[in-house]
C-alpha cells in the first residue's frame, strides 16, 4: 500500500477527532470562509478547470460528460451558495435521541456522532467535490477524495483553496484530503484502509460502484444506479400522467432519478398512449415498446428483455403494458434498481397499495421521481442517493453521515 494513502489516512483519523468537537459555530464560520474563497479564486478554478475540458477533448468526451465536467461563473457561485445554505439547516451532531430511566436509576440515552472518516470516491463532477466536504465538515468528519482523472486539475485546485481558507481561520487543512493518483490500483488501496477510514461511498455509475462493493474491506453505503419507473394505473389523470411521465423522463435524463421505463395500465392504454408517445417524440425520445405499445407508432424498437433493466441516462424509454397493478409492482420490484418509483392515479387505495409494496428509497404518488434531490428534499445538498437498506436510504444529507453512540449517566451503580 502506497506511503502518500496511509499517510493520509493517519492524518485524517487524527483530525476526526478535533472535528468531532467542533462547535456548530465554528463549522459554520468555517463553510463561511471556505464559500468566500472559492468565489475570490474563481478564476483560478476556472483555468483548471479548462485544463481538464482541453483533455476531455483531446480524448473524445462529448454530451452529457462533458457538461458534467464543465465548471463557469454561475456554477461556482452556486457550489459557494450551496455551502451557504448548509449553514442554515441544523447541526445533527450532539442530537440526543432519547433518554430514559433504568430500574436500576442509570440514564441512558442516545446521541448523534460524526462516523470519523469518510471515503469518497467519485467521477468526473468538481461540484461533488466541494458538496463532499461541505457535508463531511457540517457532521464533524474528514474525509479522503479520490475523483476521476477527467477533473484531476479543477479537484486539486479545489481543494487546496478549501484548505487554505481553513488553515486561516486556524482550523486542520487535512479535514478534507484529495489523492492526487488518480489510477485504478491506488483507488483498490484505498478500498482496503479499512485501518482509517470509518465508511466509504462511491458516486458515479454502476461499473464504479460495483468495483467498490466487490473490492471493499471498509462498510460501502451504495449510491443508486437508477432504473426509475411511472406506472400510470387505469384511474390516472391522463393530462397528468403525459405531463410527469414527460419530465421524469426528459427534464436531464443524464441523472440517476430520470425515468427510464414506463408501464401503463391496458385499461387506460388507448386514451395515454398517443398522446404519452407523441410527446417523447416530440422531445426526441427514443420509445422502446412491446408489442401493444409498438401498435401506435411505427417509430416504436422492439423492447427486448434487457430494456426492462437498463438504465439509459439518455434520450431513450421503455414502455410497458400490464394488466394492473399487482402486475406493475411485481414488475417494478424485479426490474427495478429500488431507487424512485412513482404512480399516477385517482385511487387512494391504490395509491397507498403501490407506497406499501414497492421497494425503493424513494416512492411516488402523481408526482416526477426528478424530485429525488437532496436539495429538493431540503437537505441542502447530497453525498449521494442509497439504495440500500441499511443505515441510510435515499438522498444522504447531514443525518445520514452521522452515526450514533450511547451515553449512560450513573449515580455510582455497579452490576451484581
Amino acid at each position: 500500500m502506497s506511503n502518500e494513502l496511509i499517510m493520509k489516512g493517519q492524518k485524517a483519523q487524527e483530525v476526526s477527532r478535533k472535528l468531532m468537537l467542533l462547535s456548530s459555530n465554528e463549522k459554520n464560520n468555517a463553510l463561511e470562509a471556505v464559500a468566500e474563497a472559492l468565489i475570490k479564486r474563481e478564476a483560478e478554478i476556472l483555468e483548471e478547470n479548462g485544463k481538464d475540458l482541453e483533455s476531455a477533448k483531446e480524448k473524445g468526451i462529448t454530451g452529457a460528460l462533458m457538461d458534467r465536467l464543465t465548471l463557469n461563473h454561475n456554477r461556482i457561485e452556486g457550489i459557494a451558495e450551496g455551502l451557504k445554505m448548509l449553514i442554515n439547516l441544523e447541526d445533527p451532531v450532539g442530537e440526543v435521541l432519547w433518554m430514559k430511566k433504568r430500574p436500576n436509576g442509570l440514564q441512558l440515552g442516545q446521541k448523534r456522532v460524526p462516523l470519523g472518516v469518510i471515503g469518497i470516491i467519485y467521477e468526473a463532477r468538481p461540484n461533488v467535490t466541494v458538496d463532499a466536504f461541505g457535508l463531511c465538515f457540517k457532521t464533524g468528519n474528514a474525509v479522503i477524495l479520490r475523483g476521476g482523472s477527467e477533473a484531476i486539475h479543477a479537484n486539486t485546485k479545489i481543494v487546496e483553496i478549501i484548505q487554505d481558507a481553513l488553515m486561516s481561520i486556524g482550523l486542520p487543512a487535512e479535514a478534507v484530503q484529495l489523492l492526487e493518483d488518480t489510477s485504478r490500483e491506488t483507488a483498490k488501496e484505498m478500498m482496503r484502509l479499512n485501518q482509517y477510514i470509518d465508511v466509504l461511498i462511491p458516486r458515479g455509475g454502476a461499473g464504479l460502484i460495483k468495483t467498490v462493493v466487490e473490492n471493499s474491506t471498509i462498510p460501502v453505503i451504495e449510491t443508486g444506479v437508477g432504473n426509475c419507473h411511472v406506472y400510470i394505473d387505469s384511474e390516472a389523470d391522463i393530462n397528468m400522467a403525459v405531463k410527469v411521465a414527460y419530465n421524469a423522463k426528459t427534464h436531464r435524463p443524464g441523472v440517476c432519478n430520470a425515468c427510464e421505463s414506463i408501464l401503463i395500465n391496458k385499461e387506460i392504454l388507448d386514451k395515454v398512449a398517443p398522446l404519452l408517445i407523441a410527446k417523447l417524440q416530440e422531445g426526441n425520445v427514443e420509445i422502446r415498446g412491446d408489442e401493444e405499445i409498438k401498435k401506435y407508432s411505427d417509430k416504436i424498437v422492439d423492447a427486448c428483455e434487457e430494456d426492462w433493466s437498463t438504465e439509459y441516462l439518455d434520450y431513450i424509454v421503455s414502455m410497458k403494458t400490464v394488466a394492473n397493478i399487482e402486475e406493475a409492482i411485481n414488475h417494478i420490484n424485479t426490474y427495478g434498481s429500488k431507487h424512485s418509483e412513482a404512480i399516477i392515479t385517482n385511487n387512494y387505495e391504490k395509491s397507498n397499495r403501490f407506497l406499501d409494496a414497492i421497494d425503493a428509497a424513494a416512492v411516488y404518488v402523481n408526482a416526477s421521481t426528478r424530485f429525488t434531490d437532496g436539495f429538493e428534499f431540503g437537505f441542502g445538498a447530497e453525498i449521494g442517493i442509497s439504495t440500500q437498506k441499511l443505515h441510510a436510504r435515499g438522498p444522504m444529507g447531514l443525518k445520514e453521515l452521522t452515526t450514533t453512540k450511547y451515553i449512560i449517566y450513573g449515580n455510582g451503580q455497579i452490576r451484581e
